[in-house]
């Protein structure tokens, strides 16, 4: 891609971004290659995509192809380079995403960090940390906690699936959740076409049908079928979507080593055709549509194909995602605290913080699994949230980098105190003290004699008494009552018409 695209791209997406949530990182994102071996997986990439091609599995997909000029051969799609690069720069380096609270609504792209919890687990560690299949009450208190959770910009999607609800039907309780329980971003169902154009009606009702028309309000998952598949189900949602102007996170689900070549390279490279290819899908559906160029990542055990999480390779993919990413002008997916660990033990604590920090040190925009993640995503966690937010915390504050003006330099304190005396009392201490060191909620600062005295309580404990905690003080936010029960309707309607069954 061009310098002159990239240029053009950030003009185009600078202007009326709106009030954003102000997660931001001021430390550079780390480069792990040169310009020479950016070209090299950009060259591979473009021989996937020339060469072999990548099937797309449904009709309306290849004669869209086909009319944009793609070689198309049954399911497989050939695509020039020229033709994919001037589709994918059509799309947004950075977009704002709105929530119904504006304070809420989140700029995802440049130096802008948004955090969504854990999507997607069937089981849950309940807050008596016992496992269990999740249920909707489980859902919805898993919403109320990201509500609350500061460390949290964004409500996220199927934070748990909900089992007690059939599957037809879930995806507008879910959505009704997100949208009265809490009023931060959030986002859509991708199970069916129609299910996803549910989530654009009720969008339609909570923020007006013209606002919705012209403005993103949801950013949701999607994930291609690696190695080099599309599917139908998948292309016909990223057609509802792209087509109302809402967010596409076009994200291949990397199993290094099953689903891609062993090599970390190689495998980036597959994964970089088929995210590429996923985009320029997108902006055929309609030019300047918002996508979020990402990835789910993990290695697997040659000797029992079990996912691996925060090893050394799924750090340099990591690495690699946030530099590619950069290098094409897209928003980046990454990171999360994810672990394959059973349950919420020093393993997981390593694992997740293996993930994280260096989706952090890339330069993600969109961090999805960034709370509650369990059993390489089968389970979610109360306990774990409430560990992963803390964390989260620090991790927010690394990423904010340094200031320095004579407030930060602090010559005053030092020439107020002097040699052999403490800073305990002195002005520019009582000035910072509230707010100089985060103090994690699940963490412990008593004696060892106090501990014992309080219960000999360990992290997993105090961790599942601050949710239980926080869900008593729990207070949802306001709504006009009449888009309340409007959606109310809506959903009460549509669960009518849809089988109880799959």
């Amino acid at each position: 891609m061009t310098r002159r695209g990239r240029q053009t791209r950030r003009r185009r997406t600078s202007d009326n971004l709106g009030q954003v949530h102000r997660s931001r990182r001021r430390t550079p994102a780390y480069e792990i290659l040169d310009a020479a071996g950016v070209d090299a997986i950009h060259q591979q990439s473009m021989r996937i995509l020339e060469e072999i091609g990548i099937e797309f599995r449904d009709d309306q997909a290849l004669a869209t192809w086909a009319q944009a000029g793609a070689n198309v051969q049954g399911n497989r799609v050939r695509i020039d380079r020229e033709l994919l690069l001037a589709k994918t720069s059509l799309a947004p380096s950075e977009y704002v995403q709105h929530a119904r609270n504006p304070n809420h609504s989140v700029k995802i792209g440049g130096d802008h960090m948004v955090f969504a919890p854990v999507y997607g687990s069937p089981y849950v560690r309940d807050l008596s940390n016992n496992r269990r299949y999740a249920t909707l009450q489980d859902f919805r208190n898993f919403v109320r906690l990201t509500y609350m959770s500061p460390a949290l910009s964004h409500s996220g999607g199927t934070i748990c699936e909900p089992t007690d609800v059939p599957v037809a039907k879930r995806h507008l309780d879910m959505l009704l959740a997100h949208i009265l329980l809490s009023d931060k971003p959030f986002m859509g169902s991708v199970t069916a076409p129609e299910r996803a154009q549910d989530c654009v009606d009720m969008c339609r009702i909570l923020f007006g049908s013209e606002f919705v028309d012209k403005n993103t309000v949801m950013t949701s998952l999607i994930n291609c079928n690696s190695p080099l598949v599309w599917d139908e189900t998948m292309l016909s949602v990223i057609r509802v979507y792209a087509a109302a102007n809402q967010a596409c996170i076009i994200s291949p689900f990397i199993m290094q080593g099953a689903n891609t070549p062993t090599t970390t390279v190689g495998a980036f490279a597959q994964l970089n055709a088929e995210a590429l290819a996923g985009i320029a899908y997108a902006q055929l559906v309609r030019a300047g549509a918002p996508v979020i160029y990402g990835a789910t990542l993990s290695t697997v055990a040659m000797q029992t194909g079990a996912p691996m999480y925060g090893t050394s390779e799924t750090q340099l993919l990591t690495l690699l995602t946030g530099q590619i990413a950069r290098h094409y002008g897209f928003p980046m997916r990454t990171g999360g605290m994810r672990t394959g660990s059973k349950v919420a033990d020093a393993l997981a604590a390593y694992e997740s913080t293996q993930t994280m920090l260096p989706a952090v040190m890339a330069g993600g925009n969109f961090f999805l699994h960034a709370a509650g993640w369990l059993e390489s995503g089968l389970s979610a966690s109360f306990a774990k949230f409430v560990m992963d937010a803390d964390q989260l915390t620090v991790m927010q504050r690394l990423a904010g980098g340094l200031e320095i003006n004579d407030e930060e330099l602090a010559h005053e304190a030092v020439e107020e105190v002097g040699p052999g005396s403490h800073f305990f009392g002195s002005q520019h201490t009582l000035r910072h003290y509230e707010g100089a060191f985060f103090v994690p909620e699940s963490g412990d600062l008593s004696t060892y004699e106090q501990w014992q005295e309080e219960g000999e309580m360990d992290a997993l404990q105090r961790a599942s008494a601050i949710a239980k905690k926080r869900l008593e003080d729990y207070r949802p936010p306001e709504i006009d009552p009449s888009i309340a029960e409007a959606l109310e309707s809506f959903v009460e309607k549509r669960k009518s018409e849809l089988p109880d069954g799959i």
